[in-house]
C-alpha cells in the first residue's frame, strides 16, 4: 500500500490533525500546521496531490476521525434467527472496526464463530454464552443441563484471545422456571475462568433486585436503559439502591439498545441522576438493522447527542472506554507505532427523526454519519481509495 497522508481530519476535541499510514502502521500523528517534512526525511504536507512517495487524501470539510469504533454488544452469527447478522454488515460497513458478539454462541458453536471472524474485515471478539447451545433457542437458560461447566472451561482455554467474557441473559423468556439459578452458575463460572460477566436484564422474574447484587466489579449490565417494568429506576425515575450500589463497586453500565431495550425517558432519568453509560452499544442484528429502531451505531450515537451528551464524551464511550474494558488500550487511541485503526464520521446539522425501543420519536438537529474506516492496510470509504 505504501505511504498515505490523510489531511485535515478533526478530532472530537476540535483539533485538526494529519496522519501518515505506512504499510498499515500509523507512523505519524501531527497537529495540523506542524511541519511533516521529517516524515521519512521527505515530503511537504502543503504541496497537495501525490508527492515524494506519499498518496495524499484531503478530508472533506467537517470530517472527524477517532480511533476505530467498538461495539460491545452485537449478534454476528447469521445462522441463528432472529438474533444474527453478517459480521461486516454490522461492523466495518458501519464504520465499526471492532465488534463483540454478545453470547450468540455457547461452547457448541464458538469455534464456528471464531472461524468466521478470521475471514471478516471487521475485528471480532466474543462473550461466550454460558448455555452450550447459545441462541440456537431463545430460552437457552430454561434447562440447567444446557450449562455444561466443563465445556465452558474448555472453550475459554481453546480461545483465550477471542473470548473476552461470559454472557448470561437473565430475563423471564430466557430462564423461565430456572429463575436466578443460571446467574448463580454464571457467577461460579466467572470465578473458575477469571472472566467477567455480561448480564442481560429484562422482564421479571427474576426481579432486578435479585440480579444486580450478584454482579461484581467489571461485570457488565447491558440494557440498563430499558423501559420495562423490571428496570433499574422507580416510577419517579430515581435509581434503585441496587443500581447505585453496583456503580459504587465498579459494575460497568452498557447501553445495548436493541429492539426492546432503550428508552429515551429512562435515559433522561439516568442522566439526571448522574448514572451515565460506560459504553454505548447497539445490540444490532439483521432485523433491527434493516427495520429499526437500531439501524446503525451512528444512529444510536446520535440519540446520545439528542439527550444532551457532548460529541467527545459520546465517542469516548465507543473508543477509549470500550478498549479499556477489553484490556486492549491500543484500540482506543490514535498513536504512532500502532496498527491503523480509525473511524471517519461527520456531524450533520439537520433535522433527523430518531426512535427508541418504546416507539417514542424525537426530532434531533444533529446526526452522526459514519463515512469510513481504516483497519491496518485496508481502507473502507467512498472517499478514500486504497
Amino acid at each position: 500500500m505504501g505511504r498515505r497522508l490523510l489531511r485535515n481530519l478533526r478530532q472530537t476535541d476540535g483539533r485538526l490533525i494529519d496522519l501518515v499510514i505506512t504499510d498499515g502502521i500509523l507512523t505519524e500523528v501531527r497537529v495540523q500546521g506542524e511541519d511533516l517534512s521529517d516524515v521519512h526525511g521527505e515530503g511537504n504536507p502543503d504541496s497537495g496531490g501525490c508527492f515524494d512517495g506519499f498518496d495524499v487524501w484531503e478530508a472533506p470539510a467537517g470530517t472527524y476521525v477517532s480511533s476505530g469504533w467498538i461495539d460491545m454488544h452485537v449478534h454476528a452469527f447469521p445462522e441463528f434467527d432472529p438474533y444474527g447478522d453478517e459480521i461486516d454488515e454490522i461492523g466495518i460497513k458501519q464504520g465499526v472496526t471492532t465488534i463483540v458478539d454478545a453470547g450468540s454462541c455457547g461452547a457448541d458453536r464458538i469455534a464456528d464463530l471464531e472461524a468466521s471472524g478470521r475471514k471478516a474485515d471487521t475485528r471480532l471478539l466474543a462473550f461466550l454464552n454460558i448455555s452450550q447451545i447459545g441462541l440456537k433457542r431463545i430460552d437457552e437458560l430454561s434447562d440447567m443441563s444446557w450449562i455444561n461447566r466443563d465445556k465452558v472451561v474448555q472453550a475459554v482455554r481453546d480461545y483465550p484471545d477471542f473470548i473476552v467474557g461470559l454472557k448470561a441473559r437473565i430475563s423471564r423468556s430466557v430462564v423461565k422456571e430456572s429463575g436466578i439459578q443460571p446467574l448463580v452458575a454464571a457467577r461460579e463460572l466467572s470465578e473458575q475462568t477469571g472472566l467477567s460477566l455480561m448480564v442481560h436484564i429484562g422482564s421479571a422474574p427474576p426481579d432486578i433486585r435479585e440480579v444486580v447484587p450478584l454482579l461484581q466489579r467489571k461485570d457488565i449490565i447491558t440494557h440498563y436503559l430499558n423501559g420495562k417494568a423490571n428496570n433499574l429506576f422507580d416510577a419517579d425515575g430515581n435509581p434503585l439502591d441496587v443500581l447505585t450500589d453496583a456503580v459504587r463497586r465498579g459494575v460497568h453500565l452498557d447501553v445495548g439498545h436493541g429492539t426492546a431495550s432503550f428508552s429515551f425517558s429512562t435515559a433522561e432519568a439516568a442522566k439526571r441522576h448522574g448514572i451515565h453509560p460506560d459504553t454505548i452499544s447497539t445490540d444490532i442484528y439483521r432485523g433491527n438493522r434493516l427495520n429499526g429502531p437500531v439501524y446503525s451505531m451512528a444512529n444510536v450515537l446520535s440519540k446520545f447527542l439528542e439527550l444532551g451528551y457532548g460529541l467527545e464524551e459520546t465517542v469516548r464511550r465507543v473508543t477509549v472506554n470500550a478498549a479499556d474494558w477489553l484490556g486492549r488500550p491500543e484500540l482506543g487511541r490514535i498513536q504512532a507505532g500502532d496498527s491503523a485503526n480509525l473511524t471517519f464520521f461527520t456531524v450533520a446539522d439537520e433535522a433527523t427523526e430518531l426512535v427508541d425501543s418504546e416507539g417514542e420519536r424525537r426530532t434531533s438537529n444533529r446526526r452522526i454519519e459514519a463515512k469510513g474506516a481504516v483497519v491496518g492496510d485496508k481502507f473502507f470509504s467512498s472517499e478514500i481509495r486504497a
